[in-house]
């Protein structure tokens, strides 16, 4: 009778740990869920994805619930002991075989935390590649670069490179239109026609505060960055609202600059070099 109400014990402890460890995997599978789901929302991405970390992370409660079990109970203790020896080696095997396939889920997972770049995102990564957020996974980010080629890197390569982002707060993007005149052109009516080309554009947008507009600033700075032996050194400050308007502007202005230039008798620069022939005896 005794022995009979000792196993009774052990099933009612048993379904207790599995009944809690059920309840608990439920909860812990909710909160991943809004997380990766808010996450997902954010870098634009399919939330079904992380369903993987769902499943694991209730699975590994019930495995910790097994382990309980079998630990608290004598008769399966032995035999616990076994599983444990080879889900160990099993686990140290499969460990060692997928540190890279791990590396590049850890990193996926930081990405998801904190968004250096979302999906849509013109980025360029480490001083090599250039392009738009095309998709991220749990093991590696894709990027559309200006080809048309995609690109795509391990997260844990991603994660220790330098990422320039921008358009992961403000799309808002100021080109450099940087040329060179000649020394003798007139530098204001060169700084005009470039402020009234970049003004015309379909792309340029004005981008003052209030006080620099109460300053009389131009929509469209330019400044005098130097001066070389050949050439008088420009450069506009012209806004546009995204990278993608803001490279066709800056390949349009140097066209319509250009022409401006010629028509109105602004010269760019042009390397002069002096060759000197010494005149040798010959022998």
């Amino acid at each position: 009778m005794k022995e009979f109400d000792k196993n009774w014990e052990q099933v009612v402890f048993a379904l207790i740990v599995l009944t809690v460890a059920f309840l608990l995997g439920r909860i812990i599978r909710m909160i991943l869920g809004r997380f990766f789901n808010k996450a997902a929302e954010k870098l634009k991405v399919d939330p079904t994805r992380y369903n993987f970390f769902k499943n694991a992370s209730e699975l590994l409660i019930f495995l910790i619930a097994m382990v309980i079990i079998f630990r608290s109970i004598p008769s399966l203790r032995t035999f616990g002991n076994t599983l444990l020896t080879g889900a160990g080696i099993l686990a140290a095997i499969v460990g060692f075989a997928s540190q890279s396939a791990f590396s590049n889920i850890v990193s996926g997972i930081f990405l998801v935390i904190f968004r250096p770049f979302s999906v849509g995102d013109r980025v360029k990564v480490g001083q090599l590649y250039t392009g738009d957020v095309e998709d991220i996974t749990l093991r590696h980010t894709v990027i559309k670069d200006f080809e048309n080629k995609r690109i795509v890197i391990p997260n844990t390569v991603i994660s220790n490179e330098v990422i320039i982002n921008s358009t992961i707060v403000d799309e808002k993007v100021c080109m450099f239109i940087e040329l060179g005149i000649s020394l003798e052109s007139n530098i204001p009516k060169a700084q005009y026609i470039i402020q009234d080309e970049g003004v015309k554009h379909r792309y340029c947008i004005d981008n003052r505060t209030a006080s620099e507009r109460q300053k009389g600033e131009h929509q469209v700075m330019v400044r005098v960055m130097g001066f070389t032996e050949q050439a008088t050194q420009l450069r506009a400050y012209v806004w546009a609202r995204n990278p993608n308007e803001g490279f066709d502007m800056k390949c349009d202005l140097h066209l319509s600059i250009k022409e401006r230039f010629d028509k109105e008798g602004i010269s760019l620069a042009v390397p002069v070099r002096l060759v000197t022939y010494k005149n040798e005896p010959l022998v």
